[in-house]
């Protein structure tokens, strides 16, 4: 198994850090079949997602993003490719809200 760990600290503020996640929550469930369950916290949220090979984690707070993924066997090979386009999405949706 192969382990993913993306962080992304951000001045973005916990509210829009929060639509941020959401957009990335759709996106994972749209393009990658993903099942996700998002939890809001006091201080912070938590996406959960899953499917068939790879299951992790993606942590909101007021200044920071942090995914923690696990990558089955199948998927290990194609870690680095995975991870720089988890890592893609997440740069983009906080450029794109950072502009508004």
């Amino acid at each position: 198994m192969a382990d993913i760990q993306i962080e992304r600290a951000h001045i973005l503020g916990l509210p829009k850090a929060r639509k941020i996640a959401f957009q990335w929550a759709e996106q994972a469930e749209e393009k990658f079949d993903m099942a996700c369950t998002y939890e809001e916290g006091q201080s912070g949220d938590q996406v959960s997602f899953i499917r068939s090979g790879v299951n992790g984690t993606l942590t909101v707070t007021a200044d920071r993003f942090e995914l923690n993924a696990k990558l089955g066997f199948l998927l290990s090979a194609f870690k680095e490719k995975i991870e720089a386009e988890i890592a893609s999405n997440l740069d983009r949706l906080m450029a794109e809200n950072q502009a508004t």
